[in-house]
């Protein structure tokens, strides 16, 4: 053995010794890496276990379910027991504003000529029609960073026509009306961690009257902004692993962790924690009817809950008042804005099934069968659509129309190289915007 090799060993074994004699037992399950490029994994010290996201004393062995969608990059994830205090609402991220360049121009917005010579900026144009083509995008925007993660909620389009993009462990604020980047939302150094990298972000959701944005993190934090007023509004008691689902219910708001746990928050509250409920599967998947009756709640192993509007009190023991199921995980789910009760799913790459069904019966009323994994779905209420997003093998975006209750393809989208993780609609249903895995968003003239 030589020197540089007992060097190495006496390095690895001072590592080994000092955290296991400081760290404590860490709780993990399979998630993504925080990024792709530094396929690494991080263990946090679990200092203090919530009830919240304990686990039931008597909980049933894990049934075998259908298949899970998977990436190409290994899954893990940790849990986090630091408890929520008014000194970590004055850290936590903060807001960088885009600065015109000479001429006015904002650089995310300027034409992307010399890939050797310049960095790739969010929100830089790669190609632009100068006529709308139907099939074809409009713009084509740059979107460095994109993580690859079927189980994330990245995009997502306010009522003010505000899009907001994470993009790794920043948030990307986009005016699709001016089309110019607004800001970005990036995390600062928080005292007093152990562990000194930023957590990449896990789904994002805008309140229904788009004056407050929704950011949740894998490492199981929840913040809300005032992207208007460019500040922090609150930090919210986090979960104790990755928030894989966001939705609004007027002023209230649900999450949805990795661990099967949803919350139910309050934010204008000194205690916002105003109910929770359990599933025993992962939610991949959560989202509320627009009238706030029901909040659907998807899961891995391919169970769709319906759970009634009371949310009031912490239980384990409430129950959904519908369950169905498919062949694939429930995560590519939206309630029809103009059929109450009704529910569109999409499948995962063994099933690829789109289905609508009646919460009311709990029965699938129309499918269709897309021969592809469909990654996420709007509907388009001014036109009366559905649009979904897909991977292999042609990565297209499909409108439907669905007139109860047939569904039938309308047309199909196509540009990206990868499959379309995101979509969002603009407010009047003109504009469909599209996320990839090939870090390309796009804009879409309908």
């Amino acid at each position: 053995m030589g020197q540089n090799d007992r060097v190495s060993y006496k390095r690895f074994k001072r590592r080994i010794i000092q955290r296991s004699g400081s760290e404590g037992p860490a709780a993990s399950t399979p998630l993504a890496t925080w990024r792709q490029c530094q396929p690494s994994f991080e263990l946090d010290t679990v200092r203090q276990r919530l009830e919240l996201d304990s686990p039931p004393r008597h909980r049933e062995p894990a049934r075998r379910g259908p298949h899970r969608e998977t990436e190409n990059t290994p899954r893990t994830f940790t849990a986090e027991g630091r408890p929520a205090t008014e000194n970590a609402l004055q850290q936590g991220w903060v807001w960088r504003a885009a600065v015109p360049e000479r001429g006015g121009a904002l650089p995310a917005v300027k034409a992307y000529s010399d890939k050797r010579r310049h960095a790739l900026q969010p929100f830089a144009l790669l190609d632009k029609t100068s006529t709308s083509q139907q099939g074809k995008s409009v713009m084509k925007l740059a979107a460095p960073s994109l993580l690859n993660d079927y189980y994330t909620n990245l995009l997502d389009c306010s009522c003010n026509g505000v899009v907001a993009l994470a993009l790794g462990a920043s948030v990307y604020i986009w005016n699709s009306e001016t089309r110019a980047l607004a800001g970005s939302l990036d995390p600062s150094p928080q005292p007093g961690l152990a562990c000194h990298r930023t957590p990449s972000i896990s789904c994002l959701s805008w309140s229904r009257d788009g004056s407050t944005l929704c950011v949740g993190t894998r490492r199981g934090e929840i913040q809300l902004w005032d992207v208007e007023r460019k500040r922090n509004m609150r930090r919210l008691p986090s979960h104790l692993s990755v928030v894989r689902g966001l939705s609004w219910k007027q002023q209230l708001l649900s999450s949805g962790s990795a661990l099967g746990r949803i919350h139910h928050l309050d934010p204008r509250a000194p205690e916002p924690l105003v109910g929770a409920v359990v599933q025993e599967e992962e939610v991949c998947g959560l989202q509320w009817s627009p009238g706030g009756d029901w909040l659907a709640s998807g899961s891995t192993e391919g169970l769709l809950r319906i759970w009634g509007g009371d949310i009031a009190g912490v239980t384990w023991s409430r129950q959904p008042i519908t369950t169905m199921r498919q062949p694939s995980a429930v995560k590519a789910m939206g309630w029809c804005p103009w059929q109450r009760k009704m529910i569109a799913t999409g499948g995962g790459w063994n099933d690829g099934e789109l289905r609508v069904w009646d919460t009311d019966s709990g029965t699938c009323v129309t499918s269709a069968n897309t021969n592809s994994q469909i990654c996420s779905l709007r509907w388009a209420e001014k036109n009366k659509c559905l649009v979904t997003s897909h991977g292999l093998p042609h990565h297209q975006v499909n409108c439907w129309s669905w007139e109860f209750p047939s569904l039938s393809p309308v047309y199909q989208l196509s540009g990206h190289s990868h499959r379309v993780l995101h979509l969002a609609v603009n407010p009047d249903g003109t504009q469909i915007f599209s996320a990839g895995a090939d870090q390309q968003f796009h804009i879409w003239d309908v």
